[in-house]
C-alpha cells in the first residue's frame, strides 16, 4: 500500500505534471505524520492556537521529530481537529459554536451596510477555545466602518493582512475588537473583492464565507439541534 512521506513533499507541494507516488517509503513515516496531524490538532482545540503552521511546529517540537518541510497538510490537520472535538469537547464545542455564530450574526446585521459575510473556524463550525470571530467586509469606504465602531464606542486595534484577491497580493486593513465579550476580526475589502474570491496564499484554498441569510438558517439549526 503506498504512503507519502512526511520527509517528502506533500502531494500539494509537488510540482505540477510530476508523479505524486512515492515508492519504498516506511510505514512508520506515515504514522509520523499521523501523530504530527493528531498533536497539532489537540493544540488547536486546547489551547485556541488558530495557526495552522504554529500549531506544526509545537507538535513537531513535543513529539521530538525531524524538523522538515513535509508537514501534515491543513485539511489533515482540520478532519483530526473534527475528530478531537467530537470525542472530547462534543457538548462544549456545541455551545461555543452556537454562541458565536450566534454573536456574529448580531454583528452582522450591525454591519449590513458593509456586505459582511462569516469566514473561518465559526463558519465551519470547528472554533476551538477563545477562537475570535473572523468577518469580511466589502466596501470601498474603510473609514465609514470605523465610524461605526466609534459611534457604538467599540475600541479596536487596527493592522494589515496580506491576502489574495482579484488575482493578487495586497495588503487588507483588519480590525481586531471585542464584540459583547466575543473577540472579533474585521477584514475589510473593496467592494469590487466581493465578486471574485479570496485566498490566504497563491496556491491555497479559497476562502469560504458566508453571507446574513446563510448564517441565520446556521443559527437556527443550531438552535433546533440544541432543543431536541
Amino acid at each position: 500500500m503506498a504512503a507519502v512521506s512526511w520527509l517528502l513533499p506533500s502531494c500539494d507541494e509537488l510540482p505540477v505534471g510530476r508523479s505524486n507516488k512515492q515508492k519504498h517509503v516506511p510505514a512508520s513515516y506515515q504514522q509520523m505524520r499521523q501523530r504530527i496531524a493528531a498533536a497539532a490538532a489537540r493544540l488547536m482545540a486546547e489551547d485556541g492556537i488558530e495557526d495552522y503552521a504554529l500549531a506544526k511546529r509545537k507538535a513537531v517540537r513535543q513529539l521530538g521529530a525531524d524538523d522538515t518541510q513535509a508537514l501534515p497538510g491543513n485539511e489533515e490537520i482540520e478532519a483530526e481537529l473534527r475528530t478531537y472535538q467530537s470525542l472530547y469537547q462534543s457538548d462544549e464545542q456545541h455551545r461555543r459554536i452556537r454562541e458565536l455564530r450566534t454573536k456574529a450574526l448580531e454583528a452582522m446585521r450591525a454591519l449590513a451596510q458593509f456586505r459582511p459575510y462569516l469566514a473561518g473556524p465559526v463558519l465551519k463550525g470547528t472554533a476551538g477555545r477563545y477562537c475570535e470571530v473572523e468577518l469580511q467586509l466589502f466596501t470601498d469606504d474603510s473609514k465609514a466602518v470605523e465610524l461605526l465602531l466609534l459611534n457604538r464606542n467599540l475600541a479596536y486595534d487596527t493592522s494589515d493582512e496580506r491576502y489574495f484577491a482579484s488575482g493578487r497580493e495586497r495588503a487588507v486593513p483588519v480590525l481586531k475588537l471585542d464584540w459583547d465579550g466575543i473577540p472579533m476580526r474585521l477584514s475589510i475589502y473593496t467592494a469590487n473583492d466581493e465578486r471574485g474570491t479570496l485566498r490566504s496564499s497563491v496556491a491555497g484554498r479559497t476562502i469560504e464565507r458566508a453571507g446574513i441569510e446563510a448564517v441565520a438558517q446556521l443559527v437556527e439549526d443550531d438552535r433546533t439541534r440544541a432543543a431536541r
